[in-house]
């Protein structure tokens, strides 16, 4: 090895000695990447989230497997920015730690040093700055973009539903969400899944609208053979399949009246019986529900039990409509734009100023899900740089 290698590599390490200090003084958690993106020092700082020992046992780690693809993988917003030469500060970002809940954190990224020939391999290439999240944004200032378990959010309304996710991860209380459709609703469940005590376990998504009730009773509670024509053997359905886990209940207004009662009973007495079967079962699954009617409206009309209706209101999340949140619209269409070119492998990298203006001025029926679409459809039709 030759001796100025192994003396920059004494400087480097020196270097990071210092950065390690002093970041820690400060309350913040220092990882340095090579170039690959893959950790070769972690500050003592990160063992106060994940135990001791976590800061040596992250070392060869990506920064795509703490931080989500989304920022870190290939083609990443973060990861691109900061091989480009620029520094981004104060993204959130969900930190997954072995063994450990997820935490958020906001993340200031930037290159540290350029890449040298004669330095030992691995050598460190860029820095990444974890504080946590409350720090993010202080009171009054405009909120910055967040990166929250595959959503991403500008709105202090949708940073908002964050912290209560945070906030219940270990509850195991019935939530529903409410809005839109195509406001996220799934996503935000997805969310509060993996911001549980049930992580590791299932999760397991149903639509309430998409079956009629008979083949729906089956779906959820499964079968017994000869139930039915055409059972023709023993079939679990989706509360067994999210034992120790969380179920989705998507559009949930839409369930018949005849299996609200059935739904009711789950909810309160933990147990269900499969279609054809008389033996009790245990439930031990959490249930999140969502709907785009009013359902207190749906109880007025008698088309919705009013006693299920507050069975599952224990916690009321509203996601607001895109039209709404008009400021979040650059940072879905980057997302989607990048979201697009890393799955086709083409289209435009960024829209043009009268684009964008019509982007702000669409009302958005379709919410999120129809501005990805729009997005989508102009990564495959434009064969140009700018949208």
């Amino acid at each position: 090895m030759p001796r100025r290698a192994l003396t920059d590599q004494a400087a480097i390490a020196a270097m990071i000695g210092g950065i390690d200090r002093v970041f820690s003084s400060l309350g913040r958690v220092v990882l340095c990447a090579d170039p690959r993106w893959q950790v070769v020092h972690a500050s003592h700082g990160i063992d106060a989230l994940g135990g001791e020992g976590t800061a040596a046992s992250l070392l060869g780690a990506t920064l795509e497997q703490l931080l989500g693809a989304e920022l870190f993988g290939p083609g990443g917003a973060l990861r691109s920015a900061v091989e480009a030469g620029e520094r981004r500060e104060g993204w959130g970002a969900t930190l997954l730690l072995p063994g450990r809940r997820p935490r958020r954190v906001a993340v200031t990224a930037a290159p540290l040093v350029e890449r040298r020939d004669d330095l030992c391999d691995p050598g460190v290439a860029f820095v990444v700055v974890l504080r946590p999240a409350e720090e993010a944004i202080e009171p009054g200032a405009e909120p910055g973009v967040v990166h929250f378990s595959g959503i991403v959010a500008r709105s202090q309304a949708m940073q908002n539903v964050f912290r209560l996710i945070d906030n219940l991860a270990e509850s195991d209380a019935t939530v529903l969400l409410s809005g839109e459709s195509g406001t996220g609703k799934e996503l935000v469940a997805r969310a509060f899944h993996l911001h549980s005590a049930r992580r590791a376990g299932p999760f397991v998504a149903v639509n309430c609208a998409a079956l009629p009730g008979d083949l729906l009773e089956s779906e959820l509670f499964g079968h017994v053979r000869g139930a039915f024509t055409g059972a023709v053997r023993d079939r679990e359905g989706r509360f067994e399949l999210a034992a120790r886990g969380t179920l989705f209940l998507d559009e949930i207004g839409d369930l018949p009246l005849t299996l609200q009662g059935k739904l009711l009973r789950v909810l309160q007495e933990r147990t269900f019986e499969r279609v054809g079967e008389s033996r009790p079962r245990e439930s031990d699954a959490r249930i999140l529900a969502a709907t785009h009617l009013d359902l207190a409206r749906a109880v007025r009309e008698g088309r919705f039990r009013e006693d299920l209706y507050y069975r599952l209101n224990v916690l009321r999340i509203e996601i607001p409509p895109l039209r709404d949140r008009r400021e979040e619209i650059p940072t879905l269409v980057e997302h989607f734009l990048v979201d697009s070119r890393r799955r086709m492998g083409r289209g435009p990298t960024r829209l043009s100023p009268q684009a964008m203006d019509v982007l702000y001025r669409h009302p958005w029926p379709g919410n999120v899900r129809e501005l990805r679409n729009v997005i989508e459809r102009a990564v495959v039709m434009c064969e140009e740089d700018v949208a």
